[in-house]
């Protein structure tokens, strides 16, 4: 049976004491007193003189947003009236669709309504467009326009649909090359570029356009119209397909739709209010997070972990932003911040045989399996222990299914790999690339990010389904493998600096003696294969409903988006927080109604 942790940390015995670990008060006190010295020393818990252990420090730094900020944001847009709004605009965009039965422009609206990050109020509307488009396979008009055959192309591929790289094949010349005067097509160049990072291993068509495009919109001079120049340098800063959908949606609301000429009112006033209540169910969340973190009290007993509670929920949003799954998000976002602690254990506080301690007791998972472990690692360990086993009564209450085995031996994978870092980090190990990385796409996280996100979405749990989650299926690997290399690319600067094991970048140079570009270029390119694999598997027959697919793809998308300027996650910089800002804390501007 789970404890009360609050009980259980009141009888803690009184060596682990605040002389020990002072506590902190307030919110100033709270992010300044992590960062008090480079190392802590920890005195011997019992009579016995015992050797010190020198503690590590990694000296981190606030949160994005700290508690009492989170829990002043405000929801103005939940109430009936917006709500009406909504659905009055909502019914008129159906029936736009089901009236729009020019190909092309269906297309274009169907683009157009998923980038203002709509797609997901009329996913049976597009499902029945799409399903006549694809038919179209003959219309010789659309195969002679680039953008029209990219856009098709693209947002078939997106929406699960089997569709041949040999659609482009009339716009190639005999030497295999794209014909130079597309080159010209502005438009077209742009709606390639965005189709070929949808491409699989071995599509060398889409490998060519991506190279072909990137060459050109790079080097594009004189006059061109500021909005498809605007929308030109945002595709290059990152790509849509890897762009996480809400903050693509407000960017393209805001500096792009509005602006256009022959944009449509009702679909611009429909994606600011969805936008709007949606943050609104995010903040929400977040608060209720926060407080779930803070009441905890971690923080105070345990001051050498990170409080990440906001950049964890970013995660929880990533796999999956929709309204109905509020569960899931808290969920999620819960699982990220005690992997977060526990990583905080590994990397920076526990000594070898702590943590040898601490993996074992991952292993057994029962309450008297903590009785070996420091007072400090019991708080972790039932912290841990009864948050899963929470999930596993909600699991098996909704839908009969014992799911704790599987979660039990996620966590347990978990800290063996961790294991494994830390004996590299006390033997001075530098693993080949591989090696490392068939160890750190599991250290990351994103397996059991997964894995509860599945549960907590609600999604129908079958045998299937539970040896897939447990045998690391294929869509569980490969946004793993995103996660953990866009992770390295942002901080391996920062955590080498610390101390840590070498990551990704490092491993790279220490085999093959590259320099740190050339290796960053190496690893950029394998998050790129990746890709190609994660886009290739979601096409592919599996026992996954489209839900979770769908976050799957997320995870990857938002993996790009936190770490794509740095380390969006342990240094919050300013693209993290105008980030944070845009997603979570400032609603669009938009008329009374």
């Amino acid at each position: 049976m789970a404890l009360n942790l609050l009980s259980f940390s009141l009888s803690l015995s009184p060596p682990f004491s605040p002389t020990r670990l002072p506590l902190r008060s307030g919110p100033q006190s709270a992010q300044t007193n992590v960062h008090v010295a480079r190392y802590i020393r920890c005195a011997a818990t019992t009579d016995m003189v015992q050797p010190t252990i020198i503690r590590r420090n990694a000296n981190y730094q606030p949160p994005v947003l700290d508690y009492d900020f989170v829990q002043s944001l405000k929801t103005d847009y939940t109430d009936d009236a917006y709500v009406r709004g909504i659905e009055r605009l909502a019914e008129e965009s159906k029936c736009l669709l089901r009236a729009t039965t020019e190909p092309f422009t269906l297309l274009e609206l169907i683009g157009v309504i998923q980038r203002l990050g709509l797609a997901y109020l009329f996913e049976l509307e597009i499902k029945e467009a799409l399903d006549a488009i694809s038919n179209c396979e003959n219309d010789k008009e659309m195969k002679k326009d680039l953008n029209v055959t990219a856009l098709r192309f693209r947002l078939l591929r997106q929406h699960g649909y089997k569709v041949s790289q040999d659609v482009f094949n009339s716009f190639m010349d005999e030497t295999g090359s794209f014909k130079a005067y597309l080159s010209q097509d502005i438009k077209g160049m742009l709606s390639l570029y965005e189709a070929s990072h949808l491409g699989f291993i071995g599509e060398t068509v889409l490998d060519v356009a991506k190279a072909f495009t990137t060459k050109h919109l790079k080097g594009i001079k004189g006059n061109i119209d500021p909005s498809l120049a605007k929308q030109v340098t945002h595709a290059l800063e990152l790509p849509m397909h890897y762009m996480e959908p809400r903050l693509e949606a407000r960017w393209y609301i805001e500096e792009v739709y509005e602006k256009e000429k022959h944009m449509k009112p009702f679909l611009l006033e429909l994606a600011k209010l969805d936008y709007n209540r949606v943050q609104a169910f995010h903040k929400n969340n977040v608060r209720d997070m926060a407080r779930w973190w803070k009441d905890l009290g971690t923080m105070e007993i345990l001051p050498f972990i990170r409080d990440r509670v906001v950049e964890c929920f970013l995660f929880g949003l990533g796999v999956a932003f929709e309204p109905q799954y509020q569960y899931s998000r808290d969920v999620v976002t819960q699982a990220s911040q005690i992997i977060t602690m526990i990583d905080d254990v590994y990397d920076v506080y526990g000594s070898l045989d702590e943590l040898e301690l601490f993996t074992d007791a991952v292993q057994r998972w029962t309450t008297d399996a903590i009785e070996k472990l420091p007072e400090y690692m019991k708080i972790c360990y039932m912290v841990l222990f009864n948050n899963v086993n929470a999930l596993a009564y909600d699991t098996l209450k909704e839908q009969g299914v014992d799911v704790l085995p599987c979660l039990k031996k996620m966590w347990g994978d978990l800290c063996k790999t961790y294991m494994t870092e830390a004996r590299w980090y006390y033997s001075g190990h530098t693993p080949p690339f591989k090696e490392y990385l068939d160890n750190g796409w599991i250290s990351i996280g994103a397996p059991i990010i997964l894995v509860h996100g599945y549960f907590s979405m609600r999604l129908k749990i079958t045998k299937e389904v539970l040896e897939g989650l447990e045998n690391y299926h294929n869509l569980v690997i490969f946004p793993s493998i995103i996660l953990r290399l866009c992770d390295d690319v942002g901080t391996s600067t920062y955590e080498l600096a610390r101390g840590d094991v070498r990551k990704a970048v490092e491993c790279h140079m220490h085999e093959t003696g590259a320099s740190e570009v050339a290796a960053r270029e190496h690893v950029r390119g394998v998050i790129d294969e990746t890709w190609k694999k994660l886009s290739e598997e979601c096409l592919s027959c599996s026992p996954f409903p489209p839900a979770f697919i769908n976050g799957c793809v997320g995870l990857g998308r938002i993996s790009e988006c936190v770490y794509q300027f740095g380390d969006g996650f342990g240094r919050p910089h300013e693209e993290t927080k105008a980030r944070v800002t845009a997603l979570l804390v400032e609603p669009i501007p938009l008329k009374k109604i």
